[in-house]
């Protein structure tokens, strides 16, 4: 948007300078011209009075005063006499051309520029000589011409200056203009730039970020609007990080309870038939516990907005990889690791996310593959992002299934669907999207699934 105003602001710039300057320069070459013509027809005019007077006296003043014009100026006199009796003999005399004839047979004065566009290498000025009579100089017959060829080296030179001039205060006025510009812009944009700002700080997790109410009346609506706005929202999730830790307190303390008086009850019973009705109760009790703590770590990745920081994603992986491992072990499934693993790359996302996403993407893995396969995980910066692929070995699943594999409650057909509560994978799209990346589902060569998790890289190293 700076650059939007000070391409603005030089624009109307140069078109007042275009409007003001370039009509004013085109008037003072034009003047320049005329008064040039007129000075050099002025100077023949009086060259052809001497020639037309015919005396001795006239002719030496007349070549008195081309010699001096010669030396001067940058003209060049020529004379030709057509009574046959040459004035002044050492003058030279002009090429008979169509200016020429045009001055001796209708007694015309001719100007020729030499060229359309301003002016060519001469201005050549030809002008007729009548004899002196009785009524007054120069009202007789032609009796000849005075042409003047005047160099226009001296004219473009002074016409470079006034365009050169004009030429470089309009750059100067210009550069004035995008310096003043630029102030103007930034003073304008500056609160702006604080909304963003704040917008930056809030879309990264920070719920108290607000901006300061300041500029045109515009902004300072908007400023506060936001603020509001996001006063709210903090609020709200204020309230549903509350609620999920009373829920998390008041239901597992029940169910917990339960379970131990059904143990109780299954220890004391002696009849087969009650024990196995107490078994059962047993085990709706403990899936219900685990689907409580699914929803509860759902509840909490959507309710707790945390500002995204650089994590060495190596080390996190290499911690959770020695966690899960004793468990892949007793199944005889090997867990290995492709890729960076020394700290770096670092990527973007909230403390403890994904340390979430691992236990949960491993567990699934763990679930589905058959004793003595392999669980491959993979790390691969790709330009902004950082790939975290997870490979098994299972069943994998069709595209039906992925597309649903991400829905609450969902449980596939596999392994995963008989103790499965359906809400792992919805939990690790909620985390990984709250960080700004993305996690998708693919067919793992030879078989299996790929958990493919995007991740904004950072310049940044973790630690």
């Amino acid at each position: 948007m700076n650059r939007q105003l000070i391409r603005s602001y030089i624009l109307l710039v140069a078109v007042a300078i275009l409007l003001f300057t370039v009509p004013v320069a085109f008037t003072l070459t034009a003047q320049l011209r005329d008064d040039t013509r007129e000075s050099v027809h002025r100077e023949a005019t009086t060259m052809a009075l001497l020639l037309g007077n015919g005396d001795p006296a006239s002719c030496k003043a007349l070549a008195e005063m081309a010699a001096v014009y010669d030396v001067e100026t940058p003209g060049t006199v020529q004379v030709v006499s057509t009574t046959g009796r040459p004035c002044a003999p050492d003058l030279q005399k002009p090429a008979r051309d169509a200016a020429l004839t045009q001055a001796v047979r209708d007694g015309k004065s001719t100007t020729d520029w030499g060229s359309r566009f301003i002016w060519g290498r001469n201005l050549v000025i030809t002008v007729p000589a009548r004899e002196a009579t009785a009524a007054g100089a120069g009202k007789g017959p032609v009796v000849g011409a005075v042409r003047i060829k005047y160099s226009t080296d001296e004219l473009t030179h002074r016409l470079w200056t006034i365009w050169g001039f004009r030429a470089g205060l309009a750059v100067a006025v210009l550069g004035v203009a995008a310096l003043i510009g630029a102030v103007a812009a930034r003073r304008i944009t500056a609160p702006l730039r604080e909304l963003n700002s704040m917008a930056s700080k809030f879309s990264d997790g920070d719920l108290t970020a607000r901006s300061p109410v300041t500029g045109p009346p515009e902004t300072q609506t908007l400023a506060r609007t936001l603020n509001q706005g996001a006063e709210r929202l903090d609020t709200l999730v204020a309230s549903q990080r509350i609620f999920v830790a009373d829920a998390s307190h008041q239901l597992r303390t029940p169910l917990t309870a339960l379970r131990l008086s059904l143990d109780n009850i299954a220890d004391g019973v002696d009849d087969e038939f009650v024990r196995e009705d107490v078994e059962q109760a047993t085990a709706e009790v403990v899936r219900m516990s685990r689907l409580v703590n699914g929803l509860l770590v759902l509840a909490r990745a959507e309710a707790k907005v945390t500002a995204a920081e650089p994590l060495p994603l190596g080390e996190i992986v290499d911690e959770r990889l020695s966690v899960w491992r004793p468990a892949a072990d007793e199944r005889g499934v090997t867990i290995t690791l492709r890729g960076s693993a020394d700290g770096r790359p670092a990527v973007l996302a909230g403390p403890g996310h994904l340390d979430q996403v691992l236990d949960n993407v491993l567990s699934n893995a763990l679930e589905v593959s058959p004793d003595g396969s392999t669980i491959t995980v993979r790390i691969e910066p790709s330009g902004d992002e950082v790939v975290l692929s997870v490979l098994d070995q299972g069943p994998g699943m069709s595209d039906a299934e992925k597309s649903r594999a991400f829905d609450r409650f969902w449980r596939g057909q596999g392994l995963t669907g008989r103790s499965g509560s359906g809400l792992g994978l919805a939990v690790v799209k909620q985390l990984v999207t709250d960080d700004g990346g993305t996690v998708t589902l693919r067919d793992a060569p030879g078989g299996g699934l790929e958990v493919r998790i995007s991740l904004r890289a950072s310049s940044r190293s973790g630690g």
